[in-house]
């Protein structure tokens, strides 16, 4: 019981941290000007807004329902969608900068997968 516990504080911590990370990244994304977005990246500015509403509804489905206890599905899906995107930036960053540097894209898809993976196991639905 106690692991079972362990899990799902692990899970909520992890969440939250993955929740305030993308949160910032996406509203960083969509506040920034576009003429500095397509000035700081490569990609296309209207790309980058769209990947920062991925973020902020992705942050968002962390969270919200596991506090409001409703959809609690939506989580999982939630992860795996930051999983996809954060697949792309280790592969981005790999690319563009350094695969050192795609270190931290590459950690922060590895704990939304185990949240995308722990909140669909049955032992760690109970929010």
């Amino acid at each position: 019981m106690s692991t079972t516990r362990n899990t799902r504080r692990a899970l909520w911590v992890i969440q939250a941290t993955l929740a305030a990370l993308f949160l910032f990244a996406g509203i960083v994304k969509l506040t920034m000007p576009a003429a500095e977005l397509a000035r700081v990246s490569h990609m296309p500015a209207l790309f980058l807004q769209f990947i920062g509403v991925c973020e902020v509804l992705g942050a968002l489905g962390l969270v919200l329902p596991g506090l409001l206890h409703v959809r609690l599905g939506l989580t999982p899906l939630a992860a795996a969608g930051l999983v996809i995107i954060m697949l792309g930036a280790v592969v981005v960053t790999a690319i563009t900068q350094s695969v050192v540097a795609a270190a931290f894209p590459l950690v922060v898809g590895l704990l939304a997968t185990f949240v995308a993976v722990g909140r669909v196991l049955p032992a760690a639905r109970i929010a």
